[in-house]
């Protein structure tokens, strides 16, 4: 099993996972040029692609959808309202509708050799979803676009080989910063994004000994810097009530340009 970020951030989103026999994106949020040289760099094309699974609506995780499914003829996964969305934007052209294939959140299914799990989040989209994603004793999760985690997104996020969650902003940047006030009240809301202070507390409740990798993505490229969120959910890790320090484990910041590691599970 491999996962690797081909781009991670608040201008655009895709996250490969996959098998040796089954191929996956995690939202399409970029270029179909930036996609095919991503998965020209793990030795793949976008004729070996199997499906492309959508967290929800927002451009940034769906603008290249339109030209990668009518060039691929690509199944397209989201919950049913998302797929709504999808099918009645216009700025992804016109594509064939009967690829979209509804799912459910908490509701697992199968796609070739890989369990897919997909979890409710609370986001300002219409009903969006995280992705956990299996392969026999493996499992890598794509968690982002969270205003906040509880309990029920900690169960989903267990015993995880690697994870890319979401490190979107550092809460003292996005208050001071230029945005107009009620976007940074969105931003900040249950249904925004996480802080690099919360993806350290989530962190918390998530390690565990075989965690392989930990990626933070989703970077706003106006509140964040890979340094800031890097540093500041290490000292989260450090400083919180768990058994573990930063140092016992392999983190990194998505970029929202190049390619990530290619982890290998």
């Amino acid at each position: 099993m491999r996962m690797v970020s081909i781009a991670s951030g608040s201008s655009g989103n895709c996250i490969y996972i996959g098998s040796d026999n089954t191929h996956l994106l995690v939202d399409a949020g970029i270029s179909n040029k930036r996609i095919q040289e991503g998965l020209n760099d793990i030795g793949l094309t976008g004729s070996d692609v199997t499906g492309i699974l959508v967290t929800h609506e927002h451009s940034d995780h769906i603008k290249g959808l339109g030209v990668l499914s009518r060039k691929y003829h690509l199944p397209i996964y989201g919950t049913k309202e998302t797929l709504d969305e999808i099918a009645a934007c216009k700025t992804l052209g016109t594509f064939d509708t009967g690829l979209l294939s509804p799912i459910e959140p908490d509701v697992d299914f199968q796609i070739g050799d890989l369990t897919v799990k997909p979890f409710k989040i609370d986001h300002d989209a219409v009903n969006p979803v995280a992705y956990r994603v299996e392969n026999g004793s493996k499992a890598v999760a794509v968690a982002t676009d969270m205003g906040h985690f509880d309990q029920y997104v900690i169960d989903h996020l267990q015993k995880l080989d690697a994870i890319l969650l979401e490190s979107n902003h550092d809460v003292r940047m996005l208050e001071t910063g230029p945005y107009p006030y009620y976007l940074k009240r969105r931003i900040l809301g249950d249904h925004g994004h996480l802080s690099n202070e919360n993806a350290g507390r989530l962190l918390n409740n998530i390690l565990h000994d075989n965690l392989k990798k930990i990626f933070l993505g989703h970077l706003s490229k106006e509140n964040n810097y890979a340094e800031l969120a890097y540093e500041t959910v290490r000292l989260e890790i450090d400083e919180g009530d768990c058994p573990y320090g930063a140092s016992d484990f392999s983190i990194s910041v998505a970029s929202r340009d190049k390619m990530s590691e290619v982890v290998c599970l």
